[in-house]
């Protein structure tokens, strides 16, 4: 029998609406420790998204490795096993991967190829083994793959200039979905590659996990918090990739925990919300029991929350300040445990002193402020512009906004899938952010 923990999307160093989450992700991963002893596990599987960003702080650094020292401490015999996400830097992922490995931990953040052409399978095929250290499966692990990886190239581009080329709407669709195609049928040849590999591996009585950070068709996304991988949810990949003799397939990537189409292939989901419109997911991890070859029994287990969100409205002013003065308080929980608040209050003219009146009202109550929501009309009856909440709605959506007051129609797919790619190289980009700073 071999015991596996599944668990994905930590976004250590995740700042909330400017706020430091540190604490938070400090007690997820006391409790996780904790879990872990208590369930006598055999091995950890972490689905990508370690970090928030490809150049996280030392804090979120520290966070990781001293929860890799405790956890091999408490449990000696315990197979980590982390993969890069689309959040991470999969050089950094891997840069203190000789030294991890004295800990039994296995850090992966790229695939590379041989002379041939053919994928190096063999560094991303892990041995996972039980207290008795005897071998009873492989890991197939496998991080989030870039465009660059699996094809050679990211989005068409401009031979001449090698921007990419869509001077007014519409142009080049036919490309673009070209470089969409070529991506998922690379992703996939990746995948095929590696369970082949894997089996020629393995011995008989062995199973086969696999770990990987994608869009799988089907599955629930949480768009309010999770940016695209590639180019626009095009790049997601069919479940059908994982054959019958794939025990357990561990994914990474979106935030609802949920198995798709079948109960050995599931999302552990996110153990914290990131966003409010996450509050109500049931964010958990996964324990996933392997019996020879097959998978036994799966169990979500319940990640209790540290930090409580609240959301207050959409209402009436004079509603929203009745409900938030009757918020309970208790003195003796930390600050840094108070609740996160978000308020949305509906309102019919502006009220300059708004948030005068909303922290008034909060006086005394143990809850920390994050978001104050107003919400007014959409077009005033004199012609006023509409007012807009850049926050709430994001790049893609103010792009696609933009884009059709210009031309009076709204972006095509090709021109979607481009902004997409160019706004997932900003977000990837390797440069240090200035002292104070977050990157977006």
């Amino acid at each position: 029998m071999l015991k596996l923990i599944h668990t994905a999307d930590w976004h250590l160093g995740q700042t909330f609406h400017g706020q430091e989450r540190h604490a938070e992700h400090r007690l997820f991963l006391d409790w996780l420790l904790d879990t872990l002893v208590e369930r006598e596990a055999d091995a950890l599987l972490v689905a990508g998204d370690v970090f928030d960003v490809v150049n996280p702080s030392l804090a979120a650094q520290a966070l990781l490795y001293d929860f890799i020292v405790s956890a091999h401490e408490r449990l000696p015999a315990l197979d980590i096993v982390l993969i890069a996400g689309n959040h991470d830097s999969g050089n950094r992922i891997e840069l203190p991967a000789p030294l991890m490995r004295r800990l039994r931990t296995h850090a992966l953040g790229r695939v590379s190829w041989l002379d041939d052409g053919s994928l190096d399978a063999e560094r991303l095929l892990l041995p996972l083994t039980d207290a008795n250290g005897e071998t009873r499966a492989w890991c197939l692990a496998l991080p989030f793959l870039r465009p660059a990886e699996v094809t050679g190239r990211g989005l068409a581009r401009d031979d001449d200039t090698g921007q990419t080329e869509h001077g007014t709407p519409g142009k080049d669709s036919a490309r673009n979905d070209s470089a969409r195609n070529d991506y998922v049928a690379g992703s996939s040849r990746v995948h095929e590659q590696l369970i082949d590999a894997a089996r020629r591996r393995r011995q008989p009585g062995q199973a086969l996990v696999a770990m990987s950070h994608a869009h799988l068709h089907g599955a629930a996304v949480s768009e309010a918090s999770e940016r695209p991988i590639v180019i626009g949810g095009e790049e997601s990949i069919s479940a059908g990739l994982f054959p019958a003799d794939i025990a357990y397939v561990a994914l990474g990537h979106l935030h609802r925990a949920q198995q798709v189409g079948e109960a050995r292939i599931r999302y552990s989901g996110s153990p914290l919300p990131l966003d409010f419109s996450e509050v109500n997911y049931p964010h958990q991890v996964v324990e996933a029991v392997l019996e020879g070859e097959t998978l036994a029994t799966t169990e979500a287990i319940p990640v209790p929350r540290p930090v409580a969100m609240q959301r207050v409205g959409p209402g009436e002013l004079d509603a929203v300040l009745a409900e938030l003065e009757g918020l309970p308080h208790d003195p003796a929980v930390p600050r840094e445990q108070w609740p996160w608040l978000e308020v949305r209050v509906t309102l019919t003219a502006p009220v300059p002193d708004l948030r005068a009146r909303v922290e008034t009202a909060l006086e005394g109550k143990a809850v920390r402020l994050l978001r104050l929501e107003r919400r007014l009309p959409q077009q005033a009856a004199d012609g006023r512009p509409e007012r807009i909440d850049l926050q709430q709605l994001g790049p893609r959506k103010l792009f696609q906004r933009t884009w059709e007051k210009q031309w009076g129609e709204p972006p095509g797919d090709d021109v979607l899938a481009d902004f997409d790619q160019l706004l997932q190289d900003v977000l990837d980009s390797p440069t240090e952010p200035r002292t104070g700073e977050r990157r977006p």
